[in-house]
Parts: structure tokens; sequence; C-alpha cells
């Protein structure tokens, strides 16, 4: 019984304070729509590919050298970000930017026992996204020979920039989905919240759920302006009724 009752406490809050839960989803939706489309820029990716090789003569298969060259894979993500590599990209192509701001837009991706890492690189501009990744595969593969003396690295596939690239960042209507839950959470927190600080008793039932008494009269509400009564029930009706007829 207690959880039917509760059940319909809060059917009764919901429905008494749609409007402020709806007000606050699509505020929400609307405010995270104009961001996304109109305030957020654009950001666009580009990936290219490096193998990781020894160059032999005969085309036989060296299971150590394979497994040497897939070991090799975790220090080359480290010299390809290091400064001795972004230095020289960063020079190459007159880039703005730092050479900390350039290493925060590179990201090295590689699979486990595979000899072939993608470097991805994320830009306001595709066409420089793919610049960047491209030059700094290039690069790379000229200076490690010098690095670690090795001759090991070929560039698979070059980042392109497609006729209508696609921005990974924002994703408008990701966004709006979240902020549509977020609001309609909120808008719903929000009314319980007000309905648990209005501590004001406005039916009889309260009363009597409250102070654990019986209720014994009503005032009705009445329109002095026109001489009626607002609200009554039928006992009271009937009253009044007996009372003007007397007068």
């Amino acid at each position: 019984m207690e959880e039917t009752i509760s059940l319909k406490e809060i059917f009764l809050t919901l429905k008494k304070r749609w409007k402020l839960i709806v007000l606050f989803t699509v505020l929400a939706t609307v405010i995270s729509g104009l961001i996304s489309f109109y305030v957020l820029t654009p950001v666009y990716e580009a990936s290219s590919q490096i193998l990781v090789n020894q160059k032999r003569a005969k085309q036989t298969v060296d299971y150590n050298q394979v497994q040497s060259n897939v070991e090799l894979i975790n220090t080359y993500s480290v010299i390809i970000k290091s400064p001795a590599i972004l230095e020289k990209v960063k020079s190459q192509l007159d880039l703005p930017q730092s050479v900390n701001e350039l290493d925060q837009k590179i990201t090295v991706n590689s699979q486990e026992n595979s000899q072939v890492f993608s470097l991805t690189v994320q830009d306001t501009s595709a066409a420089q996204a793919a610049n960047i990744a491209n030059t700094l595969a290039e690069t790379f593969q000229k200076e490690i020979k010098n690095i670690m003396n090795v001759d090991n690295v070929t560039v698979l596939s070059k980042a392109a920039v497609k006729e209508h690239p696609t921005p990974v960042k924002p994703r408008p209507l990701l966004n709006i989905a979240i902020a549509l839950v977020f609001g309609l959470m909120a808008g719903v927190g929000l009314a319980f919240l007000l309905e648990y600080l209005d501590n004001t008793l406005k039916t009889e039932q309260e009363i009597e759920t409250l102070l654990e008494l019986p209720v014994l009269a009503s005032i009705p509400k009445i329109d002095f302006a026109h001489g009626k009564v607002l609200k009554m029930n039928n006992q009271q009706r009937v009253g009044s009724e007996n009372f003007e007829s007397q007068i």
C-alpha cells in the first residue's frame, strides 16, 4: 500500500511540475545545439601508416626479426613525437604553434603483434591535418636512419583529404542527445526538490496524514467581487443554498 502511495505521489509531482521539466529539457537541448553548431570549431582528422620492416634481399621471413620490429614500435612511438622530429616538422611547414601544442595534436596507434602503426593528426583544417601527418611520416623515415642507424621504416600509406571532409568533433547530434538527457534529469530533480521544500498543506488528506486528526470543516474560496463560492464540496454547497434561502 505504501509503495502504491509513493508511486502516486511521484506521478503527481511530475504532473504538477511538467512545465518546469519540459522547460529545462528544451532549454538544455537548444543551448547544446547552438554551441555545437555555431560556437565550437570543427576539428578534422588525418592518418598515415608506417611499416616497420627490415629491407632484405631475400624474400624470407625471419620470425625473430619480425618480433624485433614489433618491439621497436614502442620506441618509435616515443621518437616520432620527440622534439627532434617535431621541430623539423614545425620548421618545414612553418607552423605557428609550439612543439608542445603540435605534440597534443598527434596520436600514435599500433596493434598488438603488428609491424604497422598509424599517425593520426587532428587540426581545425582538414588539409593541414593531412599535411602534418604526411610531413611527420616522411621526416621520421629520414631521421630514424641517423638516430638509430637503421633503415627499416617505410611510409605505407599517406594521409589524403576527402572532397567533403567530416569533422570528428564536435558531434552535434551526440551533444544534443546528452544535453536532452541531462536537461530532463535536471528538470525532474528540481521538480522533486521544490516539492520537498514546499511544506504547505493544500488538501484535507495532507492534514489528516500529517496531524493524524480528522478534518471537521473547511472554508471555501470566495470571489468577493462577484459574490461566488469558487470551491466547496457537496455538503458545503447544500448548507450554502439553505443559508441563502433563509435570507
